[in-house]
């Protein structure tokens, strides 16, 4: 039988808590509105402060709704959900789960980046850690106030230069890492109270932000050099000495720090870049499913990016990665996947090439007896199967470029995976109907389907809280190569298309928790298996002998991993006094 005891959160059981009245009501962790029970309202002084009925959740689900669907623009919708997570926290992630597709959009991109964008605009309170480079000695102080070393599991971090296809945001940065981490709960369970959403003010170089009176941040260009370094180094040292079994999670960092910075730090404690990592093991899942469809081998496939900056050269690693594990060598793993910039073809020798996009550079043999800055030439010499947008160039697939790629490939896979939608390269139905039906394809944002066929969003949902609950769970050192590769292989083994030839590449976002469940069991069983999972020198709370033990059976070991899941349901509250050594609501055990 699966011991299933041990859990680094408390999901289920009584909350013991301390406030009372009005206060309890303003605690969003804590709070249920008018689904308190009597007993409930009597023991924590409740009693005239809520309406006399006694709603369900399901009743309140309903309500908030209805709410929701009187708000007539997506921005308004945004600020409605943002609002009711200020005020009940278990409501909004039932809210959203319940209909998860639909407002997916809503809390993520594309609408959370016109919420960013006018971030100081809409400012009401504040929610996360912000963290300014003026006051470095301040870092430790400030992640303090979130809780004790063991109290917790995943931290989201972006400094907000590269968000969302919408660039330099500033001090809005804390938005994404806002949305995030309640995706981070919403798709894995993350317990919402053991999450903090990090924004690194160094600066912003969109004057647009100085100039304006309203603006929250730091009113000066962004800070680089040693100064920037050793800001990050302070933030990742006060990481690991306050919460050293935190995940971290680096999201939207400019492409001249982002990989750098994850290629610093990424044995040092577990991290991952999502615009890195995630990306490309999404992007390689699809790729992989489309393959598996096709019944074509994957290390034969030629593949061209358009877009080399952190997103672009990322997906390129992952499959390079990818090739590896297949039994190609370094050289062999890179010899096919051609990347292209604003400038065209990546060519060795070249000035100005980032020290990630140098071992994909191809051999300057490769761009001669044709214009290789010229999309539909390189097609024409390089006659790869798939083509990869990640260059925020709307429009960039025209019909003469998805032309060209059908010439030579009877089903080319094509990817316009750009955020937000006004930035993708193409749209679905186009390439469809320029390919007479031919083409597979996957995009960066939802679209409907085209002639019965499911266009997958190839969203980094479906990988990242896999990734990030399966390195919380196994306590894993850091985050290796390997257990990356398990999320991609876990992902395409669950793609519709493998089943159904009008299935979507990816599967379908409303069975979310389930894929980022079975995702986070193969994460954690690679980690085992890479010798990086320290859960198993925990004890389990309450005994002195009994270790934990990661299942070795898959199924066994599912069972485990859902049961450390938190899920958005009312739990009885309890009220217990200050004296009686009762925790706070972040911090509270089974």
């Amino acid at each position: 039988m699966v011991k299933t005891k041990f859990t680094r959160l408390s999901i289920e059981g009584p909350v013991k808590s301390s406030y009372t009245g009005s206060e309890l009501l303003n605690i969003p962790s804590l709070n249920k509105g008018s689904a308190f029970t009597q007993k409930e309202r009597e023991h924590l002084d409740l009693i005239g402060l809520l309406p006399p009925h006694i709603s369900s959740l399901e009743e309140q689900v309903s309500r908030a709704y209805r709410q929701y669907q009187s708000h007539t623009t997506d921005i308004a919708k945004n600020i409605f959900l943002t609002s009711l997570k200020d005020r009940n926290e278990v409501l909004y992630y039932r809210l959203v789960l319940t209909h998860i597709k639909e407002m997916l959009r809503i809390i993520y991109t594309p609408t959370q980046g016109e919420a960013i964008e006018n971030y100081s605009q809409l400012f009401r309170r504040p929610e996360g850690c912000f963290l300014s480079i003026d006051h470095p000695g301040d870092i430790e102080r400030s992640l303090a106030e979130f809780g004790d070393f063991d109290e917790v599991d995943y931290i989201v971090v972006s400094d907000g230069e590269s968000i969302l296809g919408i660039g330099d945001q500033g001090i809005g940065g804390i938005g994404i890492s806002i949305a995030k981490l309640a995706l981070m709960t919403l798709c894995a369970g993350i317990h919402p109270s053991r999450a903090i959403p990090v924004v690194l003010d160094t600066g912003t170089d969109r004057e647009s932000l100085r100039n304006n009176p309203l603006y929250l941040g730091n009113r000066f260009p962004r800070v680089r050099g040693e100064r920037y370094d050793e800001f990050i180094e302070k933030f990742i040292n006060a990481v690991k000495n306050q919460f050293p079994k935190a995940v971290v999670h680096f999201e939207d960092f400019g492409v001249l720090n982002a990989r750098r910075i994850l290629y610093k730090y990424r044995t040092d404690l577990p991290c991952f870049n999502d615009d890195i990592q995630g990306t490309g093991a999404v992007t390689m899942s699809a790729i992989s499913a489309a393959s598996k469809s096709l019944r074509e081998n994957i290390v034969d496939s030629k593949i061209l990016v358009f877009g080399a900056g952190s997103a672009g050269v990322g997906i390129a690693e992952q499959l390079a990665d990818h090739m590896l594990t297949k039994g190609l060598s370094e050289e062999d793993s890179r010899k096919n996947i051609w990347l292209v910039d604003r400038y065209g073809l990546l060519i060795q020798g070249q000035e100005n090439l980032t020290i990630g996009q140098i071992p994909f550079a191809t051999d300057p043999a490769n761009a001669e007896g044709y214009d290789p800055t010229s999309l539909v030439e390189i097609i024409r010499y390089f006659k790869p199967q798939i083509l990869i947008g990640c260059s925020t160039k709307a429009g960039a697939f025209t019909e003469e470029v998805v032309r060209e790629m059908s010439k030579h490939c009877e089903r080319p896979l094509i990817m316009p995976l750009s955020n937000p939608t006004r930035l993708h390269e193409a749209i679905p139905s186009d390439v469809i109907k320029w390919t007479n039906g031919r083409a597979l394809v996957a995009t960066g944002s939802p679209f409907p389907p085209v002639d019965g066929r499911e266009i997958s969003e190839n969203n980094n949902c479906f990988t990242f809280p896999g990734i990030g609950l399966g390195a919380v769970l196994s306590r894993a050192q850091y985050i290796t190569k390997n257990m990356i590769a398990a999320c991609v292989d876990s992902l395409a083994s669950q793609s519709p298309i493998l089943t159904d030839s009008n299935g979507g590449l990816l599967p379908h976002v409303r069975d979310i928790r389930e894929i980022s469940a079975k995702i986070a069991t193969s994460v954690v069983q690679q980690a085992k298996r890479d010798g990086v999972a320290q859960v198993e020198e925990e004890f389990i709370p309450g005994s002195d002998t009994e270790k934990v033990h990661i299942p070795d059976s898959y199924d066994e070991c599912l069972i485990w991993v859902k049961s450390q899941m938190w899920k958005p349901e009312y739990r009885p509250i309890l009220h217990a006094h200050i004296s009686s050594g009762c925790c706070t609501p972040d911090s509270i055990r089974d």
